[in-house]
């Protein structure tokens, strides 16, 4: 107990003093010095004279001596007032060069590679939906390879990267949409095998660049071979918008989201054998921090992605 009450007694005043705003009082304790008067002061710095009062008193008892000769009309530097001016500017400065900095970070868009199958609607909207949470968006609409390059290189602060399923944060179902009615709830691949009399070109199954990563390409081969499909009834298209047309102006199948179909006017269905999907994961380069983005941004990215209604983000971000 002794040692306690010693501690308390030789502790400076300076420590004891809790809970001041050092900006803030520093702040008027500048205005009011270069003014003279603590009425013009306090509406320089827009604050009251009150508060004013209030905060050069706590940066008094703060460092423990005066800082002005309070007179009725003039408010007076004291010597250790003057010496403590210099430091005091400094600090505001440097507190309003801060707050500058910041607000121009929140203005700096976040560039972000996007696949480039999203609708410019989808797109349209969440740029729009990210401003809404204060976020500006650059996108970069790419296949899944150049994302990756886009990333690597630094050319964008984010991307959203192909990846398996299981290590997904959005996911979006695949299946095969065609022109015409398939008259079935899903879409088997053994049906488009050739027979021995068919006449004609077999039809194809079209994939999109999108879709042209192992996770989904492989499989796909893979069960092509197993029903006894031709090597050519499995196609990698150029673009997405010639994987369409191809599908629209014949009896091919276009591999593709329920969302995509849908912009097409094409009839979609699960496939029968197997189950097909997009996975998508918020990549950031070495010096990014994407979390306050995928906080805000998830639902809406996978509304844009057409991601499974409810798939709700729960993996933190991969950086590269």
């Amino acid at each position: 107990m002794q040692s306690n009450a010693l501690m308390r007694v030789s502790m400076p005043k300076s420590h004891r003093v809790r809970g001041v705003d050092l900006v803030g009082a520093c702040r008027a304790f500048v205005s009011v010095s270069e003014r003279g008067s603590f009425t013009v002061g306090a509406a320089a710095a827009r604050m009251s004279q009150s508060v004013a009062s209030r905060r050069v008193a706590a940066l008094e008892e703060r460092f423990g001596e005066q800082l002005f000769e309070r007179t009725a009309r003039r408010a007076v530097l004291t010597p250790f007032g003057r010496d403590l001016l210099p430091a005091a500017r400094r600090l505001v400065l440097a507190a309003d060069v801060l707050q500058h900095e910041a607000e121009t970070a929140k203005l700096k868009p976040w560039r972000l590679a996007v696949p480039d199958i999203c609708s410019t609607a989808g797109l349209a909207r969440l740029i729009a939906d990210a401003r809404g949470h204060g976020v500006t968006l650059d996108l970069r609409a790419a296949a899944p390879a150049e994302r990756a390059e886009l990333l690597h290189s630094q050319q964008v602060r984010a991307a959203l990267l192909a990846v398996p399923r299981d290590e997904a944060t959005w996911s979006v179902p695949l299946g095969l949409a065609s022109a015409q009615d398939p008259g079935a709830k899903r879409i088997y691949v053994e049906t488009l095998r050739c027979g021995r009399a068919a006449v004609g070109e077999p039809r194809r199954i079209w994939i999109q660049p999108e879709d042209d990563v192992p996770h989904i390409r492989d499989p796909l081969t893979r069960l092509r071979d197993a029903v006894g499909l031709r090597p050519a009834q499995l196609a990698v298209a150029a673009d997405h918008t010639t994987a369409a047309a191809e599908v629209l102006c014949s009896r091919d199948v276009l591999l593709c989201s329920p969302a995509q179909a849908g912009e097409l006017a094409l009839r979609w269905r699960p496939i029968g054998e197997i189950t097909l999907t997009r996975g998508f994961v918020l990549a950031t380069a070495a010096a990014g921090h994407p979390d306050h983005i995928r906080a805000r941004l998830g639902e809406d990215i996978a509304r844009c992605l057409g991601a499974d209604e409810g798939d709700v983000p729960t993996q933190g971000p991969v950086t590269t």
